[in-house]
Protein backbone atom coordinates (compact mmCIF):
# COMPACT_ATOMS: atom_id res chain seq x y z
CA UNK A 1 0.00 0.00 0.00
CA UNK A 2 1.40 3.39 -0.91
CA UNK A 3 1.76 5.91 1.90
CA UNK A 4 -0.48 8.47 0.13
CA UNK A 5 -3.33 5.89 -0.10
CA UNK A 6 -2.82 5.03 3.56
CA UNK A 7 -2.92 8.65 4.66
CA UNK A 8 -5.92 9.51 2.48
CA UNK A 9 -7.88 6.46 3.60
CA UNK A 10 -7.01 6.98 7.25
CA UNK A 11 -7.87 10.68 7.13
CA UNK A 12 -11.30 9.96 5.67
CA UNK A 13 -11.87 7.17 8.20
CA UNK A 14 -10.94 9.36 11.14
CA UNK A 15 -12.97 12.31 9.88
CA UNK A 16 -16.21 10.34 9.65
CA UNK A 17 -18.36 11.07 12.74
CA UNK A 18 -20.04 7.66 12.57
CA UNK A 19 -16.66 6.02 13.12
CA UNK A 20 -16.36 7.83 16.43
CA UNK A 21 -19.84 6.93 17.67
CA UNK A 22 -21.91 3.79 17.78
CA UNK A 23 -25.66 3.71 18.10
CA UNK A 24 -26.74 1.92 21.23
CA UNK A 25 -30.02 0.33 20.12
CA UNK A 26 -32.65 3.06 20.19
CA UNK A 27 -30.94 4.98 22.99
CA UNK A 28 -28.77 8.08 22.70
CA UNK A 29 -25.49 7.67 20.78
CA UNK A 30 -22.60 6.18 22.70
CA UNK A 31 -19.25 7.93 22.31
CA UNK A 32 -15.99 6.09 22.78
CA UNK A 33 -13.24 7.39 25.03
CA UNK A 34 -10.48 9.11 23.05
CA UNK A 35 -7.92 6.29 23.42
CA UNK A 36 -10.38 3.75 21.96
CA UNK A 37 -11.16 5.74 18.80
CA UNK A 38 -9.50 4.82 15.48
CA UNK A 39 -6.14 6.49 15.20
CA UNK A 40 -3.04 6.25 13.01
CA UNK A 41 -0.10 5.23 15.22
CA UNK A 42 3.55 4.16 14.96
CA UNK A 43 4.47 0.68 16.15
CA UNK A 44 7.87 -0.41 17.45
CA UNK A 45 9.93 -1.91 14.64
CA UNK A 46 11.41 -4.58 16.94
CA UNK A 47 8.19 -6.63 16.74
CA UNK A 48 8.61 -7.23 13.01
CA UNK A 49 4.91 -6.93 12.16
CA UNK A 50 4.08 -7.12 8.47
CA UNK A 51 1.80 -4.95 6.31
CA UNK A 52 -1.80 -6.17 6.41
CA UNK A 53 -1.50 -8.12 9.66
CA UNK A 54 -3.98 -7.61 12.47
CA UNK A 55 -2.39 -7.42 15.90
CA UNK A 56 -4.57 -7.55 19.01
CA UNK A 57 -2.99 -6.42 22.30
CA UNK A 58 -5.20 -7.73 25.07
CA UNK A 59 -3.63 -5.65 27.87
CA UNK A 60 -4.50 -2.33 26.19
CA UNK A 61 -7.78 -3.33 24.47
CA UNK A 62 -6.44 -2.41 21.03
CA UNK A 63 -6.42 -3.96 17.58
CA UNK A 64 -3.77 -2.70 15.15
CA UNK A 65 -4.25 -2.99 11.39
CA UNK A 66 -0.69 -2.82 10.10
CA UNK A 67 -0.35 -0.53 7.08
CA UNK A 68 3.40 -1.10 6.76
CA UNK A 69 6.17 -2.27 9.13
CA UNK A 70 5.83 0.79 11.41
CA UNK A 71 2.41 2.37 10.83
CA UNK A 72 -0.98 1.04 11.83
CA UNK A 73 -4.56 2.10 12.36
CA UNK A 74 -5.42 1.36 15.98
CA UNK A 75 -8.96 0.50 17.12
CA UNK A 76 -10.39 -0.03 20.58
CA UNK A 77 -11.81 -3.50 21.25
CA UNK A 78 -13.49 -5.52 23.97
CA UNK A 79 -11.80 -8.79 24.85
CA UNK A 80 -12.71 -11.97 26.67
CA UNK A 81 -13.34 -12.24 30.35
CA UNK A 82 -10.44 -13.59 32.40
CA UNK A 83 -9.38 -17.01 31.23
CA UNK A 84 -11.43 -16.92 28.01
CA UNK A 85 -9.07 -15.16 25.59
CA UNK A 86 -7.41 -16.66 22.56
CA UNK A 87 -3.68 -15.93 22.32
CA UNK A 88 -1.36 -16.78 19.46
CA UNK A 89 -1.50 -16.67 15.66
CA UNK A 90 -4.41 -17.43 13.39
CA UNK A 91 -5.70 -16.53 9.94
CA UNK A 92 -9.01 -15.10 8.83
CA UNK A 93 -10.43 -17.93 6.73
CA UNK A 94 -14.07 -16.83 6.72
CA UNK A 95 -15.85 -13.46 6.67
CA UNK A 96 -19.60 -12.93 7.02
CA UNK A 97 -21.89 -9.89 6.79
CA UNK A 98 -24.69 -9.97 9.38
CA UNK A 99 -23.53 -13.32 10.78
CA UNK A 100 -25.75 -15.76 12.63
CA UNK A 101 -24.72 -16.73 16.15
CA UNK A 102 -24.83 -19.96 18.07
CA UNK A 103 -23.34 -20.16 21.58
CA UNK A 104 -20.84 -22.92 22.26
CA UNK A 105 -21.64 -25.59 24.85
CA UNK A 106 -19.09 -23.98 27.19
CA UNK A 107 -20.90 -20.64 26.88
CA UNK A 108 -24.22 -22.28 27.73
CA UNK A 109 -22.65 -23.96 30.77
CA UNK A 110 -21.28 -20.61 31.99
CA UNK A 111 -24.56 -18.82 31.27
CA UNK A 112 -27.63 -21.09 31.04
CA UNK A 113 -29.69 -18.18 29.59
CA UNK A 114 -27.83 -18.83 26.32
CA UNK A 115 -29.56 -22.23 26.02
CA UNK A 116 -32.50 -20.60 24.23
CA UNK A 117 -30.09 -19.82 21.36
CA UNK A 118 -28.64 -23.35 21.17
CA UNK A 119 -30.15 -23.77 17.69
CA UNK A 120 -28.75 -20.40 16.61
CA UNK A 121 -29.83 -16.80 16.21
CA UNK A 122 -30.12 -15.31 12.72
CA UNK A 123 -28.03 -12.30 11.77
CA UNK A 124 -29.49 -8.85 12.27
CA UNK A 125 -29.30 -5.74 14.42
CA UNK A 126 -30.04 -7.66 17.66
CA UNK A 127 -27.47 -10.39 17.05
CA UNK A 128 -24.52 -10.16 19.50
CA UNK A 129 -22.00 -10.61 16.65
CA UNK A 130 -23.08 -7.29 15.19
CA UNK A 131 -22.87 -6.40 11.52
CA UNK A 132 -19.70 -8.27 10.51
CA UNK A 133 -17.60 -11.20 11.68
CA UNK A 134 -14.17 -12.46 10.71
CA UNK A 135 -13.50 -16.05 11.80
CA UNK A 136 -10.11 -17.09 13.20
CA UNK A 137 -8.63 -20.40 12.04
CA UNK A 138 -5.47 -22.34 12.85
CA UNK A 139 -4.23 -25.01 10.45
CA UNK A 140 -7.58 -24.97 8.63
CA UNK A 141 -9.61 -25.52 11.82
CA UNK A 142 -12.07 -23.02 13.26
CA UNK A 143 -10.83 -21.78 16.66
CA UNK A 144 -14.40 -20.64 17.54
CA UNK A 145 -12.92 -17.17 18.17
CA UNK A 146 -14.02 -14.20 16.07
CA UNK A 147 -13.34 -10.54 15.48
CA UNK A 148 -16.85 -9.13 15.24
CA UNK A 149 -19.16 -6.19 15.77
CA UNK A 150 -21.32 -5.77 18.84
CA UNK A 151 -24.73 -4.67 20.07
CA UNK A 152 -22.97 -3.40 23.22
CA UNK A 153 -20.53 -0.67 22.12
CA UNK A 154 -20.17 0.41 25.75
CA UNK A 155 -18.23 -2.84 26.29
CA UNK A 156 -15.31 -1.60 24.15
CA UNK A 157 -12.27 -1.24 26.40
CA UNK A 158 -13.40 -3.96 28.82
CA UNK A 159 -12.92 -7.71 29.36
CA UNK A 160 -16.55 -8.61 28.74
CA UNK A 161 -16.86 -11.16 25.94
CA UNK A 162 -16.74 -14.94 25.92
CA UNK A 163 -13.31 -14.72 24.28
CA UNK A 164 -14.08 -13.03 20.98
CA UNK A 165 -12.71 -9.64 20.03
CA UNK A 166 -15.54 -7.10 19.75
CA UNK A 167 -15.44 -3.88 17.77
CA UNK A 168 -17.88 -1.03 17.21
CA UNK A 169 -19.99 -1.98 14.17
CA UNK A 170 -18.79 1.01 12.11
CA UNK A 171 -15.18 0.03 12.82
CA UNK A 172 -15.56 -3.66 11.96
CA UNK A 173 -17.40 -2.69 8.78
CA UNK A 174 -14.49 -0.49 7.65
CA UNK A 175 -11.91 -3.12 8.61
CA UNK A 176 -13.91 -5.94 6.99
CA UNK A 177 -13.63 -4.24 3.59
CA UNK A 178 -9.85 -3.84 3.92
CA UNK A 179 -8.93 -7.29 5.23
CA UNK A 180 -8.79 -10.19 2.74
CA UNK A 181 -9.21 -13.86 3.54
CA UNK A 182 -5.92 -15.36 4.68
CA UNK A 183 -4.91 -12.30 6.71
CA UNK A 184 -2.73 -13.22 9.67
CA UNK A 185 -3.96 -12.26 13.14
CA UNK A 186 -1.63 -12.10 16.13
CA UNK A 187 -3.26 -11.94 19.56
CA UNK A 188 -0.85 -11.14 22.38
CA UNK A 189 -1.07 -10.10 26.00
CA UNK A 190 1.86 -7.61 26.02
CA UNK A 191 2.35 -4.26 24.31
CA UNK A 192 2.96 -3.23 20.70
Amino acid sequence: MQRRHFLTGTASLLATPQVLRAAQSSQAPFELMEHLRPKEVRVKKKYGFQPGQLVVVLASYHLYHMQDERNAVRYGVAIGQEGLNFEGRATIDRKVKWPSWRPTQDMIERNPAYAKYADGMPGGPNNPLGSRAMYLYQDGRDTLFRIHGTTAPQSIGTPSSNGCIRMVNDHIEALYEQVPLGTEVIVMSGSA
